[in-house]
This record gives structure tokens, sequence and C-alpha cells, in this order.
């Protein structure tokens, strides 16, 4: 059974292989050409963007040293401080609520901090949905 972090990695793999066959993409394209949903996406992108692989012009993404560190690593580390002061999993609304960013830049965010190996990430069911939470690594 893989873990979530492995999951992460393995959907930024299939973000740049997408990227890699087929040049610049939209998000919409990403998708339908990766099969990722939209929360997936936005944490392979975060991932790729740690790791200096993707880039943004507009809505369309493309392989190349990234132009994201600024937004996402930024959110990341506001992420970071909360998760930080916690004592428990968070899950990903609450940190977009309490970091004041979009869950989907949130999503992002935790991409990176996936790629950095800083924090640890479950799947939760709540009221029948899965639910994302993640905390700092021990």
């Amino acid at each position: 059974m893989i873990t979530i972090i492995e999951e992460f990695g393995q959907n930024a793999g299939k973000v740049w292989q997408a990227l890699n066959e087929n040049g610049p993409l939209s998000e919409i394209k990403l998708i339908n050409n990766t099969f990722l949903n939209e929360h997936q996406l936005n944490a392979a992108v975060g991932w790729l963007a740690r790791e200096n692989k993707i880039c943004r012009n507009g809505t369309v993404y493309k392989i190349g040293g990234t132009n994201l560190e600024g937004k996402i690593g930024f959110d990341a580390g506001k992420i970071w401080t909360v998760l930080s002061q916690q004592q428990t999993d968070v899950d990903i609304s609450s940190l977009a609520r309490l970091t004041r960013i979009d869950v989907k830049d949130a999503y992002a965010a935790i991409g990176w901090l996936a790629r950095e190996n800083k924090i640890d990430a479950k799947n939760v069911m709540k009221q029948k949905n899965p639910q994302l939470k993640v905390s700092l690594k021990q």
C-alpha cells in the first residue's frame, strides 16, 4: 500500500510525463490527460514546483524552471507555521481557513511540503467522504 506522500510523487510524475509528451497544457487538459482530480493536480504542481520542473504562463503549464516558488513557497511557509502550532492532524479546508489561502493553493503548498519531506498525510473518512489530513513529520 502506498502512502499519500508517495501518491503525490507518482501524480507529479504523471503531470511531468503529460507535459513532456504533449508540450504546454492547460489545467483542464492536464486533468483530462492524467485522470487526476483538481486537488491531486494541484498537489502534483506544488511537488514539481519544489523540484523546479514546472512553470505556468497564464493558465498553461509547461516543463521548465519554475516561476511558482514565490506563491507556492510562501503558502507552504504559512501552512508549515500553522501545522507547527497544532497538536493534531489538520484537514485541508481548515488549513486554508487558518492561513487565509484558497483550498487550491493549499493543495499546491501541501505538495511542496510533501516534496520537502516535512509532512505526513492520511485520508480520514468523514460523513462518507474521504478527507485529507496533514501534520508535520515527527
